[in-house]
């Protein structure tokens, strides 16, 4: 990262997203003078201190669980009073314009936006602890055959285990999987954000997750900020199978179908990183294939070799709302099943935990029942 963007990431993204609530919050309704201008003033600049050192000191070479929970939280809280606190501005430009007067507009629009964030930050620490709900989603496949008919493929991603430990709601979520009677799980990627030794315990329920035709498991970006081949390891050993750039041929009343998966682009260890070519090398092209990779944009390679279906995630939906406006800058889809060149399908999936923030506004999680059914 250069040093004109870290500047911008550090120094004048949080700036901006501190200023502006505290204009709408602190500053125009006060009149710019008072007490409580002055201590508003102070619990921002704070915060605005505050934030990125419990951001480093969390996610960061100190991998200090408190300050990583300290930051996350802060940061969902800055976001919703952010956004809200923007769409106030306009809200008390019009007020303005129909000539109410200033400091009662001002007034009315802070406790707006006050109420608003509360609100929707209860909603959203709610919505991303509960156990995601199940959706299930009617996928027609090219050249699949009959006996595959209504073959059930469960998929979790992006759990990232962290600091907030979750190993109830992880042994919550495999007894809901288990419930939809699964064919094939695949876990697409960004399981952990931590080492092997301070998320396992979190990750250990996973090993009760039954599926009779294979449980399988791709990195993703979050992988290569820890240990990615420890995570790797630790899920062959709970009886997950990894698919690093690889694939495995499975089997039901004798029809067969492939299921592969990738690395995530990020992967920046020796040996690692997508490598489409090696995933499918050796594979029957007369039988169809289900691809797990972690970002959706990965769609462009898959589409250009005839994958039937990638499996995907990464987005979160955007979790947050309205940031998937800014996932979808960088990524094709930000959710559901999409349509790409030769005949690709590709699902993304909102995700099964969150990242950082405890939180989902308007971006509810999911554990998606894929079923497959041969395209007539």
């Amino acid at each position: 990262m250069s040093s004109v963007v870290l500047v911008i990431v550090v120094v004048l993204v949080p700036a901006v997203m501190f200023a502006v609530p505290w204009w709408m919050l602190v500053a125009a309704p006060t009149g710019r003078s008072g007490t409580r201008f002055r201590v508003g003033t102070v619990a921002c600049v704070l915060g605005y201190l505050c934030l990125p050192v419990a951001l480093f000191l969390g996610h960061g070479p100190p991998q200090f669980d408190p300050a990583a929970i300290v930051g996350d939280v802060l940061l969902g809280v800055l976001w919703v009073v952010f956004v809200w606190s923007v769409i106030g501005s306009v809200v008390r430009g019009a007020l303005r314009v129909v000539r109410v007067e200033r400091i009662r507009a001002s007034r009315g629009v802070a406790l707006a936006v006050v109420a608003v964030s509360v609100v929707l930050t209860g909603y959203g620490v709610y919505e991303a602890r509960r156990v995601p709900q199940v959706r299930t989603v009617d996928v027609a496949i090219p050249g699949l055959a009959d006996g595959l008919d209504g073959l059930r493929v469960v998929v979790l991603t992006d759990t990232h285990f962290a600091a907030i430990d979750r190993a109830e709601w992880s042994r919550r979520v495999v007894d809901v999987v288990n419930a939809q009677q699964p064919d094939i799980v695949g876990l697409a990627g960004d399981l952990v954000d931590g080492s092997v030794a301070n998320r396992a315990d979190q990750v250990a329920p996973l090993a009760r997750v039954e599926a009779p035709l294979g449980r399988f498991y791709i990195t993703g970006n979050h992988e290569y900020l820890d240990d990615a081949q420890g995570w790797i390891d630790y899920m062959a050993s709970i009886g997950w199978q990894p698919l690093h750039n690889a694939h495995r041929t499975v089997e039901r009343d004798g029809d067969r179908l492939v299921v592969a998966g990738i690395d995530d682009p990020t992967a920046d260890v020796p040996g690692h990183g997508p490598d489409l070519r090696a995933a499918l090398a050796g594979t029957d092209p007369e039988l169809p294939t289900v691809l797990l990779a972690h970002q959706p944009k990965q769609v462009a390679d898959s589409s250009a070799v005839g994958v039937e279906l990638q499996i995907s995630g990464h987005t979160h939906g955007g979790q947050i709302w309205p940031f998937h406006y800014l996932v979808r800058l960088d990524q094709p889809v930000v959710a559901g099943l999409s349509r790409h060149a030769n005949n690709t399908q590709l699902y993304t999936s909102r995700g099964t935990g969150y990242w950082g923030p405890p939180m989902r506004v308007f971006a509810p999680s999911e554990i998606t029942v894929l079923v497959l059914h041969p395209q007539r």
